[in-house]
């Protein structure tokens, strides 16, 4: 498949896909981040960082996906998202497409994350926060596809349990609230 093909096929699954919807705002607090794509010779990846492994860290050594707290400065949750990539990561929002919200997922510590997916053109390098980040894994998504598949996480009615979403890659391993996210996103685009 050609890469515009793809992306309008990510696009579309995205919006017409059914996502959860934002909880009480009395009991949260609101973090926003994004699941961006890339392309290269290779194929679709998907970006993922992993927090430093700093003493004290509380997401110390986690996979996640770019993101983090709501800034007043931020109009909204997709600026949240755009803001946090940028500091993060080095890249610019003009460089990214965002095709939509994938919906809210809340974590055990009181936090709602809301989910956005964007594509990344490339066309600068990523130049990570070394004081927030120890790595960034591209993931291909055929990779994720074809686990997603062998664990059957595609035969569930209902999201299976956090407990056991799990997608190893290397020498790192997907779960909690970020496993939670790709089995959403892997399903949603399953589906499309």
């Amino acid at each position: 498949m050609d890469k515009q093909k793809c992306i309008d096929t990510i696009r579309s699954a995205v919006r017409n896909g059914s996502h959860p919807g934002a909880p009480d705002a009395a009991l949260y607090d609101f973090t926003s981040v994004i699941a961006l794509f890339a392309f290269n010779e290779e194929g679709v990846r998907l970006l993922f960082i992993q927090k430093a492994d700093k003493e004290g860290y509380p997401w110390a050594g986690q996979m996640a996906f770019p993101g983090g707290h709501v800034d007043k400065e931020d109009m909204t949750a997709k600026d949240t998202a755009l803001r946090e990539l940028e500091e993060e990561m080095g890249i610019n929002r003009d460089n990214v497409e965002v095709l939509g919200s994938l919906g809210h997922f809340q974590t055990i510590n009181d936090k709602d994350i809301e989910a956005w997916v964007g594509v990344w053109n490339g066309n600068e390098k990523i130049r990570f926060d070394t004081q927030e980040i120890s790595r960034v894994f591209e993931i291909p998504l055929d990779y994720l596809m074809s686990l997603h598949r062998e664990k059957g996480f595609d035969s569930f009615e209902h999201p299976p349990n956090v407990m056991w979403l799990k997608y190893p890659y290397e020498d790192v391993l997907i779960w909690g609230v970020t496993a939670k996210i790709v089995y959403h996103l892997l399903e949603v685009l399953r589906k499309a």
